[in-house]
């Protein structure tokens, strides 16, 4: 029986790191981290911490980053480590069968969809992109498959209008670590049980790319605001207009404007101060938080103070 739990965790996010916050609080033991290695980024391409590193090195729990977890090497430190169960939650890495096999309890894995919905690298992003209503928190028993292991805990969370990835991102953060503190209770009383996911109900999540935020104005005007909640904070949706690069940060269907003839999807259809109106393949979208290229995030009458020669009506955006 246990009373507390030796525990690796796995992950590096910020999304990860609420949830170790959540675990450094606890009786539990903290006896190692595992994040992916430091990466160059920004323009100066300089090393940063992932946020799961950070927090580890601030509570002085030693961190591990190995570029693969396959050599032996690596598979020995963690079962040197004598842990009773290993937690990931957005590590970007797959365990192979060596190290799923090392804690006395197994691997757990803490995903944002409602499992088997939404398996795969980008759950959050994706069930945005479909218009779910709601979404929520996954805690499996890990095996050999990609998130394909036993449902041992389940949360809802539902899917407001406004949701972004950000917004949402911070809610599963918060019921997905209250959640792995509740099975992790689980395991100590003796209370866990396991369910099989229903394979009828599969679908995947892949990965996002940047690609995919250029606006295609030929989609409706529901599915394109989707995609600007989906891709915001990254990797932004945006469109050029007359060579120049705008984000788009937020943006609403607007079901009060209609047209009158034939135009171009992305035809700047009008101008005023509640955002700039845009065709689409079907209904109008109103732009209202734009960022052009190398300047800050600003309202719609703050661009056209300054730049209003940018957006005239019968312009068509690309």
């Amino acid at each position: 029986m246990f009373y507390s739990l030796r525990i690796i965790f796995a992950g590096t996010p910020y999304f990860a790191a609420c949830h170790l916050n959540a675990l450094m609080h606890t009786k539990h033991n903290l006896i190692g981290v595992l994040t992916q290695p430091d990466r160059p980024a920004g323009q100066r391409n300089r090393f940063t911490l992932s946020p799961v590193k950070q927090l580890a090195e601030k509570y002085n729990v030693p961190v591990f980053q190995p570029f693969s977890l396959q050599t032996f090497e690596v598979q020995r430190c963690l079962a040197e480590l004598n842990a009773d169960i290993l937690i990931v939650v957005a590590y970007s890495m797959i365990l192979p069968k060596a190290i799923l096999d090392i804690p006395k309890l197994g691997c757990i894995n803490v995903h944002g969809s409602l499992l088997p919905r939404w398996r795969g690298a980008a759950p959050i992003q994706r069930a945005l992109l479909s218009g779910d209503q709601i979404t929520g928190v996954t805690i499996i028993k890990m095996d050999a498959g990609i998130d394909t292991g036993p449902v041992l805990y389940r949360t809802i969370c539902p899917i407001q209008p406004d949701d972004t990835s950000a917004s949402l991102s911070t809610k599963l953060a918060i019921i997905g670590s209250n959640a792995l503190l509740t099975t992790l209770e689980l395991f100590i009383s003796g209370n866990i049980t396991a369910e099989p996911q229903n394979n009828e109900l599969i679908s995947y999540a892949s990965k996002i790319n940047k690609e995919e935020a250029r606006i295609d104005w030929s989609l409706s005007a529901i599915q394109i605001e989707r995609c600007i909640r989906a891709f915001n904070p990254w990797p932004i949706s945006y469109f050029i207009i007359s060579g120049h690069y705008i984000r788009v940060w937020a943006a609403r269907v607007n079901k009060q404007l209609q047209t009158a003839g034939d135009f171009l999807p992305g035809t700047i259809f009008a101008v005023d101060k509640d955002g700039i109106h845009i065709t689409t393949g079907d209904g109008i979208l109103t732009l209202t938080k734009l960022q052009p290229d190398s300047k800050k995030v600003m309202s719609v009458q703050e661009l056209l103070n300054s730049r209003s020669e940018w957006f005239i009506p019968g312009m068509v955006l690309v």
